[in-house]
């Protein structure tokens, strides 16, 4: 193999690795919001509450 073209198999192989290892799967955010509650505003008349 050619002393030139070895640092940059080298360094291919690194962003090859990095890639592998970095992923494409974005970090799960779970939130505290109750979907499956109704609000406490929601159900009443507008206007006709506290």
């Amino acid at each position: 193999m050619n002393v030139a073209k070895k640092p940059l198999l080298v360094a291919l192989l690194a962003v090859a690795l990095a890639a592998l290892f970095a992923g494409c799967v974005a970090p799960k955010t779970d939130s505290t919001i109750p979907w499956n509650r109704p609000a406490d505003w929601e159900g009443r008349i507008p206007g006709m509450g506290q």
